[in-house]
């Protein structure tokens, strides 16, 4: 997979799961601001705007989606991941395990293009 698509897979993965959230209604959206379900769609948003840096292979480019990609797991994990699984709630944890499996997958896929690019 290159680069470029992982990076498109992750960032649709990033906006539409935090949409199925909020019009799904869980009840401890209800309770919180539902906006910060949202926050994934920031990192999308910016991920989507380095799609054409990595088209060309701008080394910049290229280590910001990287840095966001990282970020975004982490966030992921830390907070949404680790209380779906305290609260045992499937559908969340599924919801999170599928951005946080992209994510992993996008930046695997920067790590290969970064060695294969080292090597040449």
């Amino acid at each position: 997979m290159k680069t470029t698509q992982a990076n498109f897979i992750n960032s649709l993965t990033l906006i539409a799961m935090p949409i199925w959230a909020i019009l799904a209604f869980e009840p401890t959206l209800e309770k919180t601001n539902n906006y910060t379900a949202l926050i994934p769609v920031v990192f999308a948003i910016f991920l989507l705007l380095c799609h054409n840096g990595l088209k060309k292979k701008n080394k910049v480019i290229s280590h910001i989606a990287v840095l966001l990609t990282l970020i975004a797991i982490i966030a992921i994990y830390v907070k949404p991941f680790s209380a779906a699984m305290s609260d045992e709630s499937t559908i969340r944890i599924i919801r999170n395990g599928i951005m946080l499996l992209t994510g992993v997958i996008s930046m695997i896929t920067f790590i290969q293009s970064f060695i294969s690019a080292r090597k040449k």
